[in-house]
Protein backbone atom coordinates (compact mmCIF):
# COMPACT_ATOMS: atom_id res chain seq x y z
CA UNK A 1 0.00 0.00 0.00
CA UNK A 2 1.73 3.62 -0.62
CA UNK A 3 1.85 5.48 2.09
CA UNK A 4 0.41 9.14 1.84
CA UNK A 5 3.62 10.90 2.38
CA UNK A 6 4.83 9.10 -0.81
CA UNK A 7 2.14 10.06 -2.57
CA UNK A 8 1.79 13.58 -1.49
CA UNK A 9 6.04 13.64 -2.76
CA UNK A 10 4.90 11.60 -6.03
CA UNK A 11 2.38 14.30 -6.91
CA UNK A 12 4.26 17.04 -6.16
CA UNK A 13 6.47 15.79 -8.44
CA UNK A 14 4.34 15.26 -11.16
CA UNK A 15 3.29 18.72 -11.03
CA UNK A 16 6.42 20.38 -10.65
CA UNK A 17 7.30 18.73 -14.14
CA UNK A 18 3.20 19.58 -15.40
CA UNK A 19 3.57 23.12 -14.81
CA UNK A 20 5.13 24.19 -18.04
CA UNK A 21 1.74 22.64 -19.92
CA UNK A 22 -0.99 23.08 -17.43
CA UNK A 23 -3.83 24.56 -19.90
CA UNK A 24 -7.06 25.69 -17.76
CA UNK A 25 -9.12 27.99 -20.03
CA UNK A 26 -12.71 27.47 -18.82
CA UNK A 27 -13.95 30.59 -17.40
CA UNK A 28 -11.44 33.18 -18.60
CA UNK A 29 -8.12 30.76 -17.97
CA UNK A 30 -9.43 29.49 -14.42
CA UNK A 31 -10.70 26.28 -14.05
CA UNK A 32 -14.36 25.24 -13.97
CA UNK A 33 -13.88 23.41 -10.97
CA UNK A 34 -11.57 21.92 -8.52
CA UNK A 35 -11.79 18.46 -7.08
CA UNK A 36 -12.87 15.75 -9.71
CA UNK A 37 -16.32 15.51 -7.24
CA UNK A 38 -16.77 18.98 -7.74
CA UNK A 39 -16.50 18.58 -11.64
CA UNK A 40 -18.96 16.60 -11.63
CA UNK A 41 -21.26 19.37 -10.73
CA UNK A 42 -19.77 21.76 -12.92
CA UNK A 43 -17.66 23.26 -9.80
CA UNK A 44 -19.89 23.59 -7.24
CA UNK A 45 -18.89 23.07 -3.66
CA UNK A 46 -18.77 26.48 -1.82
CA UNK A 47 -21.77 25.01 0.62
CA UNK A 48 -21.01 21.66 -0.28
CA UNK A 49 -17.31 20.27 0.48
CA UNK A 50 -16.76 16.27 -0.20
CA UNK A 51 -13.04 15.59 -0.32
CA UNK A 52 -9.73 17.49 0.49
CA UNK A 53 -9.27 19.77 -2.49
CA UNK A 54 -12.05 21.75 -1.26
CA UNK A 55 -9.74 24.64 0.46
CA UNK A 56 -9.51 25.58 -3.49
CA UNK A 57 -13.33 26.70 -3.22
CA UNK A 58 -14.03 27.21 0.59
CA UNK A 59 -11.35 26.28 2.99
CA UNK A 60 -13.85 26.05 5.72
CA UNK A 61 -15.50 22.77 4.54
CA UNK A 62 -11.79 21.02 5.63
CA UNK A 63 -13.00 20.37 8.68
CA UNK A 64 -16.00 18.13 7.26
CA UNK A 65 -13.50 15.72 5.87
CA UNK A 66 -11.25 14.10 8.42
CA UNK A 67 -8.11 12.43 7.73
CA UNK A 68 -8.17 11.38 3.84
CA UNK A 69 -6.04 11.88 0.53
CA UNK A 70 -7.60 12.84 -2.52
CA UNK A 71 -5.50 12.26 -6.11
CA UNK A 72 -6.48 12.92 -9.45
CA UNK A 73 -5.44 13.70 -13.16
CA UNK A 74 -7.61 15.48 -15.72
CA UNK A 75 -7.22 15.25 -19.07
CA UNK A 76 -8.12 18.63 -20.97
CA UNK A 77 -8.55 19.53 -25.02
CA UNK A 78 -9.23 22.75 -25.60
CA UNK A 79 -10.06 23.21 -29.80
CA UNK A 80 -9.09 26.72 -30.55
CA UNK A 81 -8.65 28.53 -33.76
CA UNK A 82 -9.29 32.21 -35.12
CA UNK A 83 -10.22 33.15 -39.14
CA UNK A 84 -9.60 36.35 -40.55
CA UNK A 85 -12.03 37.86 -42.89
CA UNK A 86 -11.00 40.33 -45.19
CA UNK A 87 -8.18 40.94 -47.96
CA UNK A 88 -4.79 42.76 -46.26
CA UNK A 89 -4.13 45.97 -46.98
CA UNK A 90 -0.18 47.70 -47.11
CA UNK A 91 1.42 49.21 -44.29
CA UNK A 92 1.22 51.78 -42.15
CA UNK A 93 -1.66 49.05 -41.22
CA UNK A 94 -1.21 46.02 -39.57
CA UNK A 95 -3.15 43.54 -41.42
CA UNK A 96 -3.22 39.74 -40.82
CA UNK A 97 -3.53 37.13 -43.96
CA UNK A 98 -6.88 35.69 -44.59
CA UNK A 99 -7.70 32.27 -43.37
CA UNK A 100 -8.43 29.88 -40.57
CA UNK A 101 -5.86 28.88 -38.33
CA UNK A 102 -6.09 26.14 -35.51
CA UNK A 103 -3.73 25.79 -32.88
CA UNK A 104 -1.82 22.75 -31.99
CA UNK A 105 -1.66 21.52 -28.38
CA UNK A 106 -4.87 20.00 -27.79
CA UNK A 107 -4.13 17.83 -25.05
CA UNK A 108 -2.83 17.93 -21.72
CA UNK A 109 -2.80 15.75 -18.27
CA UNK A 110 -3.22 18.11 -15.32
CA UNK A 111 -2.73 16.40 -11.96
CA UNK A 112 -4.34 17.51 -8.31
CA UNK A 113 -3.51 16.45 -4.85
CA UNK A 114 -5.23 17.15 -0.79
CA UNK A 115 -4.79 15.76 2.21
CA UNK A 116 -6.28 16.25 5.56
CA UNK A 117 -5.27 15.84 8.89
CA UNK A 118 -7.76 16.39 11.83
CA UNK A 119 -5.58 18.16 14.30
CA UNK A 120 -8.44 16.77 17.01
CA UNK A 121 -12.37 16.47 16.77
CA UNK A 122 -12.66 20.34 15.65
CA UNK A 123 -9.99 21.47 13.86
CA UNK A 124 -7.34 19.95 10.74
CA UNK A 125 -4.90 21.28 8.61
CA UNK A 126 -4.87 20.00 5.40
CA UNK A 127 -2.53 20.47 2.20
CA UNK A 128 -4.16 21.06 -1.72
CA UNK A 129 -2.33 21.09 -4.60
CA UNK A 130 -4.10 22.36 -7.93
CA UNK A 131 -3.61 24.39 -11.13
CA UNK A 132 -5.19 27.22 -12.93
CA UNK A 133 -3.28 28.23 -16.36
CA UNK A 134 -3.87 30.28 -19.58
CA UNK A 135 -4.47 28.07 -23.20
CA UNK A 136 -1.24 27.02 -24.26
CA UNK A 137 -1.87 28.20 -27.82
CA UNK A 138 0.36 27.49 -30.25
CA UNK A 139 -0.18 28.80 -34.31
CA UNK A 140 1.65 26.89 -36.73
CA UNK A 141 3.28 29.43 -39.25
CA UNK A 142 2.50 26.92 -41.86
CA UNK A 143 5.94 27.91 -44.25
CA UNK A 144 4.30 31.66 -44.17
CA UNK A 145 5.19 34.62 -41.63
CA UNK A 146 3.21 32.79 -39.22
CA UNK A 147 0.31 34.77 -37.60
CA UNK A 148 1.86 38.28 -36.31
CA UNK A 149 4.77 38.13 -39.71
CA UNK A 150 7.20 36.82 -36.90
CA UNK A 151 7.26 32.94 -37.25
CA UNK A 152 4.82 30.26 -34.68
CA UNK A 153 3.07 32.34 -32.37
CA UNK A 154 1.27 31.30 -28.78
CA UNK A 155 1.71 32.25 -25.39
CA UNK A 156 1.64 29.58 -22.08
CA UNK A 157 0.16 30.59 -19.14
CA UNK A 158 0.87 28.13 -16.15
CA UNK A 159 -0.51 28.88 -12.16
CA UNK A 160 0.39 26.22 -9.35
CA UNK A 161 -0.86 26.91 -6.31
CA UNK A 162 0.04 25.43 -3.14
CA UNK A 163 -2.65 26.03 -0.23
CA UNK A 164 -2.09 24.95 3.55
CA UNK A 165 -5.31 25.33 5.54
CA UNK A 166 -6.39 25.61 8.93
CA UNK A 167 -10.11 25.41 9.98
CA UNK A 168 -11.96 24.66 12.42
CA UNK A 169 -15.60 24.01 13.91
CA UNK A 170 -17.59 27.06 15.23
CA UNK A 171 -20.83 24.93 16.44
CA UNK A 172 -21.99 21.33 15.07
CA UNK A 173 -23.12 22.42 11.85
CA UNK A 174 -20.58 25.73 11.15
CA UNK A 175 -17.05 26.08 10.21
CA UNK A 176 -14.62 28.85 9.15
CA UNK A 177 -11.24 28.40 7.34
CA UNK A 178 -8.19 30.06 6.11
CA UNK A 179 -5.70 28.44 3.36
CA UNK A 180 -1.86 30.05 2.76
CA UNK A 181 -1.01 30.31 -0.64
CA UNK A 182 2.05 30.20 -2.70
CA UNK A 183 1.73 30.53 -6.02
CA UNK A 184 4.32 29.67 -8.78
CA UNK A 185 3.73 30.54 -12.46
CA UNK A 186 5.41 30.67 -16.25
CA UNK A 187 4.93 32.15 -19.05
CA UNK A 188 6.62 32.28 -22.74
CA UNK A 189 5.33 34.39 -25.63
CA UNK A 190 6.39 33.61 -29.11
CA UNK A 191 5.69 35.06 -32.64
CA UNK A 192 4.91 38.72 -30.89
CA UNK A 193 8.02 40.31 -31.88
CA UNK A 194 6.39 42.44 -35.01
CA UNK A 195 4.99 44.53 -32.24
CA UNK A 196 8.40 45.54 -31.18
CA UNK A 197 7.66 48.88 -32.36
CA UNK A 198 4.83 49.58 -29.94
CA UNK A 199 7.41 48.54 -27.08
CA UNK A 200 9.13 50.29 -24.03
CA UNK A 201 11.94 46.71 -24.29
CA UNK A 202 11.85 45.42 -27.60
CA UNK A 203 14.56 42.95 -26.35
CA UNK A 204 11.78 41.33 -23.67
CA UNK A 205 9.18 40.96 -25.87
CA UNK A 206 9.03 37.71 -27.85
CA UNK A 207 10.55 34.38 -27.87
CA UNK A 208 12.68 34.63 -24.49
CA UNK A 209 11.95 31.24 -23.54
CA UNK A 210 9.79 30.55 -20.23
CA UNK A 211 10.22 32.73 -17.08
CA UNK A 212 8.75 32.39 -13.85
CA UNK A 213 7.46 34.32 -10.34
CA UNK A 214 6.28 33.30 -7.19
CA UNK A 215 3.88 34.96 -5.26
CA UNK A 216 2.10 34.76 -1.43
CA UNK A 217 -1.68 35.07 -1.05
CA UNK A 218 -4.75 33.62 1.37
CA UNK A 219 -8.10 32.54 0.96
CA UNK A 220 -11.17 32.61 3.87
CA UNK A 221 -14.16 31.07 4.12
CA UNK A 222 -17.27 30.17 6.22
CA UNK A 223 -19.82 27.58 6.07
CA UNK A 224 -22.24 26.64 7.79
CA UNK A 225 -26.26 25.29 8.07
CA UNK A 226 -28.76 27.86 8.23
CA UNK A 227 -31.80 26.05 8.40
CA UNK A 228 -32.97 21.99 8.17
CA UNK A 229 -31.18 20.90 5.13
CA UNK A 230 -29.65 24.28 3.35
CA UNK A 231 -26.12 25.22 4.07
CA UNK A 232 -24.76 28.35 3.29
CA UNK A 233 -21.16 28.77 2.12
CA UNK A 234 -18.82 31.66 1.16
CA UNK A 235 -14.94 31.86 0.61
CA UNK A 236 -12.90 34.68 -0.66
CA UNK A 237 -9.19 35.44 -1.89
CA UNK A 238 -7.79 39.02 -2.35
CA UNK A 239 -5.69 39.68 -5.51
CA UNK A 240 -2.38 37.90 -5.22
CA UNK A 241 0.93 40.55 -6.02
CA UNK A 242 2.74 37.83 -7.40
CA UNK A 243 6.92 38.96 -8.73
CA UNK A 244 7.34 40.12 -12.29
CA UNK A 245 7.95 38.56 -15.77
CA UNK A 246 11.74 40.07 -16.30
CA UNK A 247 12.01 37.82 -19.76
CA UNK A 248 8.68 39.60 -20.83
CA UNK A 249 8.80 43.12 -19.02
CA UNK A 250 8.37 45.00 -22.89
CA UNK A 251 4.89 42.98 -23.18
CA UNK A 252 3.20 43.17 -19.84
CA UNK A 253 2.27 46.49 -18.42
CA UNK A 254 4.65 47.47 -15.65
CA UNK A 255 7.65 45.76 -17.01
CA UNK A 256 6.03 42.48 -16.67
CA UNK A 257 3.80 42.70 -14.22
CA UNK A 258 1.71 39.64 -14.02
CA UNK A 259 -0.77 39.50 -10.93
CA UNK A 260 -3.55 36.61 -9.60
CA UNK A 261 -6.92 38.54 -9.61
CA UNK A 262 -9.09 38.71 -6.40
CA UNK A 263 -12.09 36.28 -6.53
CA UNK A 264 -15.22 35.32 -4.42
CA UNK A 265 -17.74 32.76 -4.14
CA UNK A 266 -21.07 32.20 -2.74
CA UNK A 267 -22.67 29.21 -2.51
CA UNK A 268 -25.71 26.74 -1.16
CA UNK A 269 -26.68 23.47 -0.93
CA UNK A 270 -30.20 22.19 -0.37
CA UNK A 271 -30.38 18.32 1.12
CA UNK A 272 -33.52 16.97 -0.41
CA UNK A 273 -33.47 14.18 1.11
CA UNK A 274 -30.37 11.94 2.56
CA UNK A 275 -29.67 11.10 -0.97
CA UNK A 276 -29.83 13.78 -2.75
CA UNK A 277 -28.32 17.27 -2.89
CA UNK A 278 -28.99 20.51 -5.16
CA UNK A 279 -25.90 22.60 -5.13
CA UNK A 280 -25.94 26.33 -6.38
CA UNK A 281 -22.43 28.18 -6.45
CA UNK A 282 -22.42 32.47 -7.64
CA UNK A 283 -18.22 33.16 -8.67
CA UNK A 284 -16.65 36.83 -9.05
CA UNK A 285 -13.60 36.57 -10.97
CA UNK A 286 -12.27 40.04 -11.22
CA UNK A 287 -10.18 40.06 -14.15
CA UNK A 288 -9.61 44.00 -14.06
CA UNK A 289 -6.87 43.65 -11.13
CA UNK A 290 -4.63 42.87 -13.53
CA UNK A 291 -3.85 45.38 -15.88
CA UNK A 292 -2.02 42.68 -18.20
CA UNK A 293 -5.28 41.21 -18.47
CA UNK A 294 -7.66 44.05 -18.35
CA UNK A 295 -6.21 47.08 -19.95
CA UNK A 296 -7.26 47.30 -23.83
CA UNK A 297 -5.39 47.63 -26.93
CA UNK A 298 -6.61 51.01 -27.49
CA UNK A 299 -3.36 52.51 -26.06
CA UNK A 300 -1.54 51.59 -28.89
CA UNK A 301 -4.14 52.97 -31.26
CA UNK A 302 -5.04 56.31 -29.09
CA UNK A 303 -1.82 58.28 -29.09
CA UNK A 304 -0.66 56.94 -25.70
CA UNK A 305 2.52 55.21 -27.41
CA UNK A 306 4.65 56.65 -30.19
CA UNK A 307 5.84 53.42 -32.02
CA UNK A 308 9.18 53.64 -33.88
CA UNK A 309 8.95 51.25 -36.32
CA UNK A 310 10.36 48.62 -37.70
CA UNK A 311 12.08 47.76 -34.20
CA UNK A 312 11.41 50.01 -31.60
CA UNK A 313 11.59 50.82 -28.69
CA UNK A 314 8.26 52.95 -28.61
CA UNK A 315 7.91 55.72 -26.26
CA UNK A 316 4.78 56.54 -23.94
CA UNK A 317 3.06 54.93 -21.26
CA UNK A 318 0.31 53.62 -23.34
CA UNK A 319 3.22 51.14 -24.64
CA UNK A 320 3.61 47.60 -24.54
CA UNK A 321 5.16 46.81 -20.90
CA UNK A 322 4.45 50.78 -20.12
CA UNK A 323 2.59 51.91 -16.70
CA UNK A 324 -0.60 52.23 -18.67
CA UNK A 325 0.29 49.97 -21.05
CA UNK A 326 -2.32 47.85 -23.60
CA UNK A 327 -3.06 44.25 -22.72
CA UNK A 328 -6.20 41.61 -23.36
CA UNK A 329 -8.66 43.81 -22.54
CA UNK A 330 -10.46 41.17 -20.59
CA UNK A 331 -13.61 42.48 -18.16
CA UNK A 332 -14.93 40.87 -15.01
CA UNK A 333 -17.01 37.37 -15.09
CA UNK A 334 -19.47 36.12 -13.13
CA UNK A 335 -20.19 32.70 -13.41
CA UNK A 336 -23.44 30.54 -12.43
CA UNK A 337 -23.04 26.79 -11.30
CA UNK A 338 -25.64 24.48 -10.74
CA UNK A 339 -25.10 20.94 -9.66
CA UNK A 340 -27.35 17.89 -8.58
CA UNK A 341 -26.10 14.89 -6.91
CA UNK A 342 -27.70 11.61 -5.92
CA UNK A 343 -26.85 8.31 -4.69
CA UNK A 344 -28.95 4.96 -5.57
CA UNK A 345 -26.97 2.68 -2.66
CA UNK A 346 -23.81 2.09 -0.46
CA UNK A 347 -21.39 1.90 -3.28
CA UNK A 348 -22.74 4.71 -6.38
CA UNK A 349 -22.98 8.08 -6.52
CA UNK A 350 -23.85 10.08 -9.24
CA UNK A 351 -23.13 13.47 -10.21
CA UNK A 352 -24.74 16.02 -13.07
CA UNK A 353 -23.71 20.11 -13.66
CA UNK A 354 -24.39 22.60 -15.69
CA UNK A 355 -22.22 26.53 -15.10
CA UNK A 356 -22.69 29.70 -17.17
CA UNK A 357 -21.42 32.65 -17.47
CA UNK A 358 -20.25 35.70 -20.06
CA UNK A 359 -17.22 35.47 -21.53
CA UNK A 360 -14.63 38.07 -20.87
CA UNK A 361 -13.21 38.94 -24.27
CA UNK A 362 -15.01 42.11 -26.07
CA UNK A 363 -15.49 42.05 -29.85
CA UNK A 364 -12.97 45.57 -29.81
CA UNK A 365 -9.99 42.95 -28.34
CA UNK A 366 -9.73 40.10 -30.47
CA UNK A 367 -6.69 40.96 -32.11
CA UNK A 368 -3.98 40.20 -29.42
CA UNK A 369 -6.70 37.40 -27.86
CA UNK A 370 -5.87 35.55 -30.79
CA UNK A 371 -2.82 34.19 -28.17
CA UNK A 372 -5.30 33.83 -25.26
CA UNK A 373 -9.22 33.27 -26.49
CA UNK A 374 -11.26 32.80 -23.13
CA UNK A 375 -13.99 32.60 -24.97
CA UNK A 376 -15.76 29.56 -23.13
CA UNK A 377 -19.43 30.27 -21.31
CA UNK A 378 -21.76 27.43 -20.82
CA UNK A 379 -20.38 23.72 -19.35
CA UNK A 380 -21.99 20.64 -19.14
CA UNK A 381 -20.57 18.08 -16.31
CA UNK A 382 -21.33 14.18 -15.52
CA UNK A 383 -19.40 12.58 -12.72
CA UNK A 384 -19.68 9.75 -10.56
CA UNK A 385 -18.23 8.05 -7.25
CA UNK A 386 -17.85 4.31 -6.61
CA UNK A 387 -17.16 3.33 -3.21
CA UNK A 388 -14.08 0.45 -3.38
CA UNK A 389 -14.77 -0.82 0.09
CA UNK A 390 -15.65 1.29 3.21
CA UNK A 391 -12.72 3.99 3.82
CA UNK A 392 -11.41 4.27 -0.37
CA UNK A 393 -13.20 5.65 -3.74
CA UNK A 394 -12.85 6.02 -7.48
CA UNK A 395 -14.26 9.28 -8.82
CA UNK A 396 -14.80 10.73 -12.10
CA UNK A 397 -16.18 13.58 -14.39
CA UNK A 398 -16.46 14.57 -17.47
CA UNK A 399 -16.87 17.87 -19.07
CA UNK A 400 -18.05 19.50 -22.45
CA UNK A 401 -18.25 22.69 -23.29
CA UNK A 402 -19.93 23.60 -26.39
CA UNK A 403 -18.63 26.04 -29.42
CA UNK A 404 -18.33 29.89 -28.42
CA UNK A 405 -17.51 32.23 -30.97
CA UNK A 406 -16.53 36.04 -30.96
CA UNK A 407 -15.77 38.18 -33.86
CA UNK A 408 -14.78 41.69 -34.02
CA UNK A 409 -12.61 44.30 -35.78
CA UNK A 410 -8.66 43.73 -36.53
CA UNK A 411 -7.69 47.05 -34.32
CA UNK A 412 -4.81 48.15 -36.69
CA UNK A 413 -6.94 47.24 -40.05
CA UNK A 414 -10.41 47.62 -39.10
CA UNK A 415 -11.50 46.31 -42.97
CA UNK A 416 -10.32 42.69 -41.75
CA UNK A 417 -12.54 40.60 -39.32
CA UNK A 418 -10.98 38.62 -37.00
CA UNK A 419 -13.45 35.76 -35.54
CA UNK A 420 -11.90 33.29 -31.91
CA UNK A 421 -13.60 30.22 -31.63
CA UNK A 422 -13.05 27.35 -28.78
CA UNK A 423 -14.84 24.15 -27.75
CA UNK A 424 -13.72 21.63 -25.10
CA UNK A 425 -13.60 18.18 -23.35
CA UNK A 426 -12.69 16.87 -20.02
CA UNK A 427 -11.98 13.64 -18.80
CA UNK A 428 -11.02 13.46 -15.02
CA UNK A 429 -10.54 11.00 -12.51
CA UNK A 430 -9.01 10.12 -9.11
CA UNK A 431 -8.43 7.93 -6.05
CA UNK A 432 -9.82 8.67 -2.43
CA UNK A 433 -8.62 7.00 0.80
CA UNK A 434 -9.44 7.56 4.25
CA UNK A 435 -7.46 6.64 7.04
Amino acid sequence: MIKPAKLFLAIMSLTAFSVPTLSWATNGYFTHGNSIAEKGMAGAGAAYSQDALAAATNPAGMVWQGDRYDIGAAIFSPMRKYTVAGAPNPPPAFSLAPGTVDSDNEAFLIPQYGQNWMLDSDSSIGVSVYGYGGMNTEYPAGGGPGTFGAGVAGVDLAQLFISTTYAQKISDSASWGVSGIIVYQTFEAKGVGSFAQFSLDPASLSNNGGDSSTGFGIRLGVQGEVAPGITLGASYQPEIDMGEFDKYAGLFVGNGDFDIPSTWVLGLAWHISDSRVFVVDVQQINYTDVPAVSNSITPLTDGSCIPAPPAGPGAGAGCLGGSAGAGFGWEDMTVVKLGYEWNTDDTWTWRLGYSFGDQPIPDSEVLFNILAPGVMEDHFTFGFTRALDSDSDFNFALMYAPSVSVSGPNAFDPTQTIELEMNQYELAFGYSKRF
